[in-house]
């Protein structure tokens, strides 16, 4: 498969990573399927599509929400009549995130936004994957998955759960053609990590990855053919 005449969901495309993934299929000739909570930034993506010349449809649910999620997938599976890739770019923290702030309505959230989303969506679009004899699922995760910092407990753990997601769904729906991808990324320059306790530092932006820089991977998985499978990557910003 490549970018073009694909149709690609992006999951939370209003945010930083979504929307340049968004940007950067539609320059690669793919049909954009737009989904997130806030109906005026997800129109300022979609405007930016127009500006490559491709179309993008749009859908707003929570991704939280099954019912919501259901029908989002629904309607912009009947607008594109289909869609061969997923990329899942949900992801919220919190500000007071140590062990001794965090409380049990905190950890709820951010796992239910980061973990509960990414099984509700999965859920949501296997039926069509496997009815059309196949897809790609990019999850956007985080080195945290990986290694402790000082990202939260509650953060690590919802990523690490997204991590055995993606592993379980690859085991389960490989033999129906159903790629999964988990793309785990350093610090990002996104306003995302403006909120975190203590704002990164001038130097440390920086040197940090870009929005782009995902983007980039996700169509690099994109584009291959069929048979070939990228389990994992874990992406870093260089040492200065």
């Amino acid at each position: 498969m490549t970018a073009s005449g694909a149709r690609v969901l992006v999951a939370g495309a209003a945010g930083g990573v979504g929307r340049a993934v968004a940007r950067a299929a539609a320059a690669d000739g793919a049909t954009v399927l737009l989904l997130g909570r806030d109906r005026s930034r997800l129109e300022e993506v979609r405007a930016d599509v127009a500006a490559v010349g491709e179309t993008a449809h749009v859908a707003v649910a929570d991704t939280t929400s099954a019912p919501q999620l259901n029908d989002a997938v629904s309607s912009l599976r009947h607008d594109a009549g289909g869609i061969d890739v997923v990329v899942n770019a949900v992801g919220v923290n919190l500000k007071g995130r140590r062990l001794d702030q965090l409380e049990i309505a905190g950890w709820r959230s951010v796992l239910e936004s980061n973990l509960d989303s990414a099984f509700l969506l999965t859920q949501a679009v296997l039926p069509g994957f496997r009815a059309d004899g196949g897809g790609l699922l990019i999850h956007i995760s985080s080195v945290a998955a990986l290694v402790p910092d000082m990202s939260g407990a509650a953060y690590q753990a919802s990523k690490a759960g997204l991590a055995a997601l993606a592993r379980a769904t690859a085991l389960e729906a490989g033999a129906d053609g159903v790629r999964v991808t988990t793309i785990s990324p350093g610090l990002i320059d996104t306003d995302f990590v403006r909120h975190r306790p203590t704002a990164p530092t001038p130097d440390e932006l920086a040197g940090a990855l870009r929005p782009e820089d995902l983007a980039d991977l996700c169509l690099a998985v994109i584009r291959l053919p069929a048979r070939a499978t990228v389990s994992d990557i874990v992406v870093r910003p260089s040492a200065r």
